[in-house]
């Protein structure tokens, strides 16, 4: 028997999954002021962590702060239900410095859910979602499996990894979302007969084990950090967990046994036998796939990570496989500390549909439909935070379609969600994007620590920033600012204690008199022991300021450099390319750029100049036929 549709509400927005990116995007929409629905396939599933249960590292942790900045959720719920927190890379420069967090899983799920549950504006329901409800090339709402059709004015797909998700481990396959949650199929198909181009990538999570089996005694430990550290730039450096309220994370290794049994396996794993058909991420591979591609590596690092204070499962980082169960086994007895462990969940493959991201704007609003935005992992990216990222900005712009407001789009030197999105968008991807700092050409302008002067002012434009946080915001800078000038008025003449200092560290004593802010350039002095020498600021300094006037005033050089080149960069951004261009009708255009520019559409010249395949030679050329967003005159034969 037909399911008979019914109208079950209007909203503003809707939301397609409650993942890491769907919570994002539903809470911005809704905190802008939308009547907002957030569906998801199944409410144990909000914001849950199906791998690793860990928020940060690299550029991630980065893209945490920028979320937190603009308003949204990820580094607020990180602080409240964290069990280890991490700074990394303390011994590079400011531009690599990235914050980690170990979550505890189920914690983070309850606390997102209650956030979601309690914001106004937002209802969060457990449903399948089969069809997006297209009228006139324009998303109007969403169909249900029961029939159920909710209108809207703006619609965000994050469907994730449920997108006719299929699990695999050995020889066994069955149709699944992550975790063996349900998956969604019939939305994928319902895309395809939109005309979207659907790519099918894989995934993998590693085997959980019983912490109660490992053996401690011969692994590393890895503790979290005595010095307070936080992801929002609204938590309390008295409410950062003491050193022995942290759980440790522990170090092993595989070993030449380990690495033998999986070659001698290797028959059996749907890596190499043809089974899997999606593409995996290159940055986070399975062991066998380590194995294989770096024989030469004696061992690998695996980290042993709690899933939590209330489980004892443990995770086992850098494991992850699609083995059948039994080689799983005699894998993890190999390795040392887990000669005994008992398996409590076996690692798994993955595959999935991902929207291929050439088909979205900037705004990750599509190009084939108008109002309907996608996110997250089913646009090609790998990881919660780069998910978030994605969902913040959707939410945003769904939110801002709904209100009638101009859209929001992030550039690349305004954030590593803009690098991301520009990447997505621009060039593609043929396999998990995951983001690295060297995808970023500004990263020294991308820092941990200056998320929040890059993008508090969004935020609160936005309508996602309050009042309060906001004058917080700008006490902030102004002490910033008015420490700067204080160290640039300040003389310092050569001394004695001065000059023994430098000395002993193997630098030149003074010669002259010298500004308080040109010696603190000195790679030998920070702002601490420039205190010993001058003053100190009349007004107390937190240790957020300081960090600011201290990196500000020792990469000067470097960054007025970077943002000089952001000012190039904005100008090509200013050249828009005007929409249904004909790329064919341009002479002197290589073959291969028309076919490029035709099939990414970009916006202005600084995009163009960014698509693989259109060198130098062709944006020479298309600048000439674009002037100043507006299209050069062309003679009968439509050429220039």
């Amino acid at each position: 028997m037909a399911v008979v549709p019914y109208e079950a509400g209007a909203y503003d927005v809707i939301v397609v999954g409650a993942g890491h990116a769907g919570s994002e995007a539903a809470l911005a929409a809704a905190r802008m002021g939308n009547k907002t629905l957030l569906m998801t396939i199944s409410l144990e599933m909000v914001a849950f962590m199906p791998c690793n249960p860990a928020v940060g590292g690299p550029a991630k942790g980065i893209v945490v702060r920028e979320i937190d900045a603009l308003g949204g959720e990820m580094g607020r719920n990180t602080d409240k239900t964290y069990v280890q927190m991490r700074m990394l890379n303390t011994g590079k420069g400011p531009a690599v410095r990235a914050l980690r967090a170990q979550s505890d899983k189920d914690e983070y799920h309850i606390s997102m859910k209650h956030t979601i549950e309690t914001t106004p504006n937002l209802t969060l329901r457990q449903g399948i979602v089969e069809e997006v409800i297209v009228e006139d090339g324009v998303a109007t709402g969403v169909r249900t499996n029961t029939g159920a059709i909710y209108k809207a004015k703006s619609v965000v797909l994050t469907a994730g990894t449920s997108s006719r998700g299929k699990i695999i481990i050995g020889e066994l396959m069955y149709t699944s979302g992550p975790n063996n949650s349900q998956p969604s199929i019939k939305l994928s198909e319902n895309l395809l007969d939109l005309g979207f181009e659907l790519k099918r990538f894989k995934t993998g999570t590693p085997p959980r084990v019983n912490g109660k089996t490992i053996d401690f005694s011969v692994t590393e430990e890895q503790p979290g950090d005595v010095q307070a550290n936080h992801f929002s730039y609204t938590s309390k450096d008295e409410d950062y967990l003491a050193l022995e309220q942290q759980l440790s994370c522990w170090l092993t290794y595989t070993n030449q046994h380990t690495h033998a049994i999986i070659n001698e396996n290797l028959h059996r794993a749907p890596m190499f036998t043809g089974v899997i058909e999606g593409v995996g991420p290159r940055y986070c591979p399975s062991i066998e796939d380590k194995i294989v591609r770096f024989a030469d590596k004696l061992q690998h690092q695996l980290f042993l990570e709690p899933e939590g204070r209330t489980t004892d499962e443990w995770y086992v980082q850098g494991f992850s496989t699609s083995m059948p169960e039994e080689v799983q086994l005699k894998m993890l007895h190999s390795v040392p500390g887990l000669e005994n462990a008992e398996l409590m969940r076996p690692g798994y493959a993955i595959e999935y549909d991902v929207v291929a991201p050439h088909q979205l704007r900037h705004t990750l609003e599509t190009k084939i439909i108008k109002n309907l935005y996608t996110a997250g992992q089913m646009n090609g990216t790998s990881g919660y935070e780069e998910a978030a990222g994605q969902g913040i900005i959707a939410g945003i712009n769904a939110g801002l379609r709904a209100l009638g407001r101009p859209d929001y789009e992030m550039k690349r030197s305004e954030g590593y969600i803009g690098v991301m999105i520009d990447d997505l968008v621009t060039k593609g991807t043929n396999e998990p994007y995951r983001l690295l700092t060297s995808r970023a050409e500004y990263r020294l302008l991308l820092r941990h620590d200056n998320a929040d002067l890059r993008l508090t002012k969004v935020g609160h434009e936005l309508g996602l920033i309050d009042d309060e946080r906001y004058a917080a915001f700008e006490a902030k800078v102004a002490a910033i600012e008015a420490e700067k000038a204080r160290l640039q008025s300040i003389r310092i003449n050569p001394n004695g204690p001065l000059d023994e200092y430098l000395v002993s560290c193997g630098s030149n004593p003074m010669k002259d008199s010298i500004l308080a802010s040109e010696l603190l350039r000195r790679p030998e002095i920070n702002y601490q022991k420039l205190m010993d020498f001058i003053p100190a600021s009349e007004t107390p300094l937190d240790r957020y300021v300081i960090e600011e006037v201290e990196i500000q005033i020792k990469y000067e050089g470097y960054i007025v450099k970077a943002q000089e080149k952001v000012e190039k960069l904005h100008r090509m951004e200013a050249k828009k390319i005007p929409a249904n261009i004909d790329y064919s009708a341009i002479e002197g255009l290589a073959i291969e750029a028309k076919q490029k520019l035709a099939k990414i559409e970009p916006e202005t010249l600084a995009q163009a100049s960014r698509i693989s395949g259109v060198n130098p030679a062709d944006i020479a050329i298309l600048s000439v036929y674009v002037q100043n967003g507006r299209i050069v005159k062309t003679n009968s034969d439509n050429k220039i």
